[in-house]
């Protein structure tokens, strides 16, 4: 029963959009989400069949509903494709991310990138991001939401340019069709151009 799930898994372990993402963080950090875009577990995968032919058995549909819904959630995250069964509204999430240390707004520039405003550049890190994704979790599935932190108070280019990051992926790293967007309002290489015409011309 559901046999097809392990093929499934196995063919997914294969794709360029299941390999491993690379770790990130530090001691600094706040806790961070479970990632996604790791190979599926085959033993979790092993398990979950199991117990589906086991609820079989005893005619128990609840579980075995369950447990399928597990091993097609596990392949989605490997997949990095986000749950269109659980997304974030959008005003929910803003309200969430208000109460958060160093933010002074927040606005969503499309379907997927959260803007989030901080003031000073110690809350421009990825520990914020972390805090950011942590406030949504219980909204939806942070798969399908890119982070976008400014400081509204910076006063070099550098401090502000917009810090970016999926929920539950690495550094530049995008869900399953999930655009890249370009948060900042000069891209980052015209703004490295034009630092070094200033600095020429010093």
């Amino acid at each position: 029963m559901q046999r097809w799930l392990i093929a499934a898994a196995v063919a997914c372990a294969t794709l360029t959009g299941c390999t491993e993402a690379p770790e990130e963080g530090t001691a600094n950090t706040a806790r961070r989400q479970k990632q996604a875009g790791h190979p599926v577990d085959p033993l979790a995968t092993s398990g979950h069949l199991a117990a589906i032919d086991a609820a079989a058995l005893t005619g128990d549909q609840r579980a075995i509903q369950a447990h399928t819904q597990a091993m097609q959630k596990d392949m989605l995250r490997a997949m990095r494709l986000p749950d269109a069964s659980r997304p974030i509204d959008h005003e929910a999430a803003r309200a969430a991310v208000r109460p958060l240390p160093g933010v002074r707004s927040s606005i969503w520039i499309d379907r997927n990138n959260l803007l989030v405003m901080v003031a000073g550049s110690r809350y421009r890190s990825t520990g914020t991001i972390d805090r950011v994704c942590l406030a949504l979790e219980l909204l939806g599935d942070t798969l399908a939401v890119v982070v976008n932190l400014q400081d509204v108070s910076a006063t070099t280019t550098e401090g502000a340019d917009t810090l970016s990051r999926n929920c539950q992926l690495a550094e530049g790293e995008r869900a399953l069709l999930q655009p890249k967007r370009q948060a900042d309002v000069l891209d980052p290489g015209l703004r490295r151009v034009l630092r070094a015409q200033q600095a020429a011309s010093k």
